[in-house]
Parts: structure tokens; sequence; C-alpha cells
């Protein structure tokens, strides 16, 4: 697997290596030793699978308690990913970054905790499955505003179209007013 660095440092584009020919591909998703030697020295509890149809956009959340790294991927269709680093002592707080994951290029995106995460939903539909470090709390669950002109996020939205949003992610909170990690 190759480990393509970010504009943040702490968030890692991860490449794996695709052996196929006519019958199809195989790949490796995840070998806990190598993760924790050469990205995280973390473990993951919970394994999740969503799917969502074009336009659709999730986000940006993050847990206060339970705070939740992610090892995330895209096994049909395509989205565009995106962090937004929350740590107020760290170095690239308040930036984001945004990466297009699909099925055809087989990349995942690292986002420690610490992050708001969120996707936009580019295909017909998509299917997003991720593993997390800690167990889902929403009594804790944080929704940042998508479109928080601050974070400077190019999101790959047409032109007159409108995200379709959950009711939660409608009432995320600005960047400014959102709580912060330490």
């Amino acid at each position: 697997m190759e480990i393509i660095d970010t504009t943040i440092p702490d968030v890692k584009i991860l490449e794996p290596k695709v052996f196929g020919d006519d019958r199809g591909f195989f790949l490796e998703t995840f070998r806990e030793d190598w993760f924790k030697e050469n990205v995280a020295d973390v473990s993951f509890v919970q394994d999740n699978h969503s799917k969502s149809a074009r336009g659709i956009l999730r986000g940006l959340h993050y847990q206060l308690e339970q705070t939740q790294g992610k090892l995330v991927r895209v096994v049909d269709g395509e989205v565009y990913d995106v962090a937004v680093d929350m740590r107020e002592s760290s170095p690239t707080f308040g930036q984001s970054f945004g990466t297009l994951l699909s099925a055809e290029n087989k990349r995942q995106l690292w986002v420690p905790a610490g992050f708001a995460h969120g996707f936009y939903v580019t295909t017909d539909s998509a299917e997003f499955v991720y593993k997390c470090t800690d167990y889902y709390h929403p009594q804790s669950e944080q929704s940042l505003k998508w479109n928080e002109a601050s974070l400077k996020i190019d999101w790959p939205i047409p032109a007159g179209e409108t995200p379709l949003l959950s009711a939660k992610d409608e009432a995320g909170l600005s960047f400014v007013d959102a709580p912060k990690f330490k």
C-alpha cells in the first residue's frame, strides 16, 4: 500500500496495490500491523456501510465523546470526501482537505480523531464503508455547516444545484460556534 501525504499531515490517502487480470482483481484493504506502523497506532472497533444517492451530502460530523478516527473508502460509485481539523492545538486547525474516493481508484482516506468528516455523492449512487476507532455516540455528535466559507471546501456540486441534507446537517453549526477539541 502506498501512503500519499495531503495538505494536512495527519490525514493520509492510502492507495492499495491492485492485482488484476481478465478474471477480476484482488487487493488488501487493511492490515493492522502495517497500519499501526505506517499510519496511526490505533485500533478499530466498528465497521459501517452506507449507501447514498447522487447529490446527497453527509456531514460534516464529529463526536465530542468517544471521538472517532475513520478509515474510509468507496466500494461502489464515487464521493468527494472531506476532513476538517477541529483540534485547537493543531498547526492545521480549521483547515480542510478533500479528495475523490471511488470504487475505480480504490483509495482510502485516514481521518484521525479530532476531525469533522463528510462526503458528497457525485455518481448515481455510492456505497461508502469505513472503520471507526470508537463506537458511535449520538449524544455527543456534532454537525458542522457543510458550506462554511472559512473552511474553503471546494465541493464538486454542479452550478445551480443544492445538495440533499439531513435535518441535522441543515442545522449544522458555523465553525466559530462549533465545539472544538483542545
